[in-house]
């Protein structure tokens, strides 16, 4: 590839960005956020430090360059992007610590292309680079809008690559807008998330519930059904015929039958996510769909955790695969 010719620079802006809550601007550049980042002090410090790393943040252009090319603020981490075309991962490319500018070469004429950004570094946006005399455009918001929430299962910093999480495969596969609403540590099922689902777009959306209320002891068996229940609630009264699933967590052997500090096993979270769900379709919500996280990873698949909890990247890969073929998520497939 012949990195001398003229490029021309293209100052990046908000309507370039998708899969972000809110975004940044500095005289740095745009910085996605996952949640609202001027609403700071309403969230746990910890979660915004999780919000500020952008699973599933992608930018998605139109253009006829047979090169694209980013430039962010440089960062002391390597962080890697993938640039997709059409459903299928192009390339994949890694910006070495302290560098602030990759290229690469596409096919030629006219094409959609999102460029993931990293799921695991944060990233500040400063400029895109084509050749001289393409066009660079906007790509038109068209697909179905997925909203996603969960914790670091979700995020998936252990993914081989940003558009190989599992969210990310399903919504590459689906042909859906994604937003990542996952988490490293914090789906804890606050009111503020709740809220904040409940304000975003959304034509699909999916609650990956449980492990870091197992983990930290945060919810009880007294307490845990209820927080499900008015958690979906609080989106429902914003999206009350909105498709919703509601994921258990998926296989994790030293927690199934172990109680956590608040006496919940996995098994027992499992049934009582379940009896929520059937709670509130009794009660008429007629679009509240259940998946059991076993039917996503289950006990067949432990060699994928390699430390009991987190999948690794075939591990992610699994997870996609299985939840496409739930008979929930296919059954919304065929509508």
């Amino acid at each position: 590839m012949n990195t001398e010719l003229p490029m021309q620079t293209i100052q990046m802006e908000s309507g370039w960005i998708r899969g972000a809550v809110s975004l940044e601007h500095s005289e740095r550049g745009i910085q996605p956020w996952r949640l609202p980042y001027d609403k700071f002090t309403l969230y746990d410090p910890v979660l915004m430090q999780r919000a500020s790393l952008p699973s599933g943040v992608r930018i998605s252009v139109e253009t006829d360059s047979a090169r694209i090319g980013l430039k962010v603020q440089a960062f002391e981490q390597e962080r890697q992007f993938d640039f997709v075309l059409g459903q299928d991962i192009y390339t994949s490319a890694i910006l070495p610590a302290g560098e602030e500018r990759l290229l690469v070469a596409l096919p030629a004429g006219p094409k959609q292309l999102e460029i993931y950004l990293p799921q695991k570094v944060p990233v500040t946006l400063q400029s895109l680079l084509a050749d001289n005399g393409s066009f660079v455009s906007p790509m038109p918001q068209r697909r179905p809008k997925w909203v996603t929430y969960g914790s670091s299962i979700s995020q998936c910093s252990a993914a081989a690559s940003p558009a190989l999480t599992w969210p990310a495969i399903v919504a590459r596969r689906l042909g859906w807008d994604l937003t990542n609403l996952g988490f490293g540590g914090q789906c804890h099922l606050e009111p503020m998330v709740a809220r904040l689902i409940r304000d975003l777009p959304a034509d699909v959306i999916s609650l990956c519930m449980g492990i870091n209320v197992y983990n930290r002891g945060s919810l009880s068996i007294r307490t845990f059904r209820s927080a499900v229940i008015g958690m979906i609630c609080i989106i429902r009264e914003k999206h009350p015929h909105t498709p919703l699933f509601a994921l258990s967590p998926i296989y994790s052997p030293t927690r199934e039958t172990t109680d956590s500090s608040a006496g919940l096993s996995l098994v027992r979270m499992r049934e009582e996510i379940r009896e929520a769900v059937a709670v509130l379709i009794s009660a008429g919500d007629r679009h509240l769909h259940y998946v059991d996280g076993l039917d996503m990873l289950g006990p067949q698949y432990a060699d994928y955790l390699p430390d009991q909890l987190h999948p690794d990247a075939e591990g992610y890969r699994i997870m996609a695969e299985n939840l496409l073929q739930t008979a929930a998520f296919a059954a919304l497939k065929k509508e």
